[in-house]
C-alpha cells in the first residue's frame, strides 16, 4: 500500500511525496526529499533537500536528523528541473521551517523615497508633465 503524503508550501501549492522505499530501485533523476518525524498523525518536516540525482545522493544529514530531531522516514518526489526543485524546496522551507534547514532570508523591502517637491524659481513656469505613449503588444 502506497503511503503518499501531500505537503503544502508557503505559496499554498501542494506537493505529493512517497516513501523512499517505494522508489526502489532509486531513480537516477533529480528529486526533492524530506526527512520527517511523525508526531501522532502529523508529519513534521525536519529537513527539506533537493538533488540532481536521488540515486547518487548520500543522505549525509540523515544520522543527525534521527539522533537530534527524531526523524523516522525519508520521503521523495521526483523533479527533473533544477529550478523547479529549488523553488519547491524554498516553498516548503518557508512554510515548515525545518530545524535542519537555514531560515530563509527575509526579502529586502524597498523603501519608497519621499516625494521631492520642487518649485520652479520665481518667474519661471513649470514644464507640463510629459505623457508617454504605450504601444499595445
Amino acid at each position: 500500500m502506497t503511503r503518499q503524503l501531500d505537503f503544502s508550501g508557503q505559496s499554498g501549492a501542494s506537493y505529493r511525496y512517497r516513501p523512499i522505499e517505494e522508489l526502489k530501485p532509486v531513480s537516477p533523476g533529480g528529486a526533492n526529499y524530506l526527512f520527517v518525524r511523525w508526531d501522532g498523525d502529523v508529519a513534521a518536516v525536519i529537513y527539506a533537500g533537493e538533488t540532481d540525482s536521488l540515486h547518487r545522493t548520500v543522505f549525509e544529514n540523515w544520522d543527525a536528523a534521527q539522533s537530534a530531531h527524531g526523524a523516522t522516514h525519508i520521503y521523495a518526489r521526483l523533479n527533473i528541473t533544477g529550478a523547479v526543485r529549488r523553488a519547491e524546496q524554498a516553498d516548503l522551507i518557508g512554510k515548515h521551517r525545518p530545524p535542519m534547514n537555514p531560515a530563509p532570508a527575509a526579502a529586502p523591502r524597498a523603501s519608497k523615497p519621499a516625494a521631492a517637491k520642487t518649485e520652479a524659481p520665481e518667474g519661471e513656469a513649470k514644464a507640463p508633465a510629459k505623457k508617454t505613449a504605450r504601444k499595445a503588444g
